[in-house]
C-alpha cells in the first residue's frame, strides 16, 4: 500500500472533507488497529499540558481506563464508597491520572485527544472497507481510492451500508464521493479510549 505520509495528500484531503472537520483540526499519519491511515484529531490542550505538569505515566492499559471510567471526573469519591477490588484498582492507577489521599480518589484524566476522521489508502475496493472497518469504534472513517472504480454507484452504496466515507483522487486533488457517517458512540468504552491514547503516544 502506497503511504499517506504525503503532505500533498495531507492538503488535498483536507479540502475535500473540510464541511467535515472543525478548524483546528491537525493531520498525523499512524499506524493504529494494524492500518496505516491519517487522522484528523483536535488535541485536549489543558488535559495535555496538565499532564506534562504532573509528570503523568502513559495511560494505555485497559484495566486503568477501565477504573477511570467508572470514576467522574474532578469530583472525589470516598473509598469508603467503593468495594474491596476497587479500591485495589484506584490504587494501580498509573501516576499522574487522579489524585488520591488517604480518604477519596479524585479522577484528573481525560482522553488528551478527540479522533474526527480516520483515512486509509486503499490498495482495492475490498481491502478498503475493510481497512477503514477497523476504525468503526473509535471515529468516523474513509477510504481514499487512487483512481474512480467501475461501477461506482454501486460501490459507494456498499460503503454507505457501512458508513465509510469515499474519496477519491482527482487530478492534483481528491474528491469526496461519499461522506462518512457521523460517529454516535452508543456509550464510552475503555477500547476507545485506548485507542486515543494510543495514538497519543505518536503524537508526543
Amino acid at each position: 500500500m502506497a503511504t499517506l505520509a504525503n503532505s500533498v495528500i495531507d492538503r488535498s484531503v483536507r479540502t475535500a472533507s473540510a464541511a467535515l472537520l472543525e478548524t483546528e483540526a491537525q493531520t498525523q499519519v499512524a499506524s493504529l488497529q494494524g492500518v496505516e491511515a491519517l487522522f484528523f484529531y483536535r488535541p485536549d490542550t489543558a488535559e495535555h499540558t496538565r499532564r506534562r505538569r504532573t509528570a503523568a505515566a502513559r495511560l494505555d492499559r485497559m484495566a486503568a481506563l477501565e477504573t477511570l471510567l467508572t470514576l467522574p471526573v474532578g469530583v472525589p469519591v470516598p473509598f469508603a464508597a467503593l468495594d474491596a477490588g476497587q479500591r485495589r484498582a484506584v490504587r494501580a492507577l498509573p501516576a499522574g491520572c487522579a489524585d488520591r489521599d488517604r480518604t477519596s480518589v479524585t479522577r484528573r484524566a481525560v482522553r488528551p485527544v478527540h479522533v474526527d476522521l480516520a483515512v486509509v489508502r486503499a490498495a482495492g475496493w475490498r481491502q478498503g472497507l475493510e481497512d477503514a472497518g477497523r476504525f468503526a469504534p473509535f471515529c468516523r472513517r474513509a477510504m481514499l481510492l487512487t483512481r474512480r472504480p467501475a461501477r461506482l454507484e454501486e460501490k459507494l452504496a456498499e460503503a454507505d451500508f457501512y458508513g465509510i466515507g469515499v474519496f477519491v483522487a482527482a487530478g492534483d486533488g481528491v474528491e469526496m464521493v461519499l461522506e462518512p457517517a457521523p460517529y454516535r458512540p452508543l456509550r464510552h468504552t475503555a477500547a476507545a479510549w485506548c485507542f486515543v491514547e494510543e495514538l497519543y503516544q505518536g503524537l508526543r
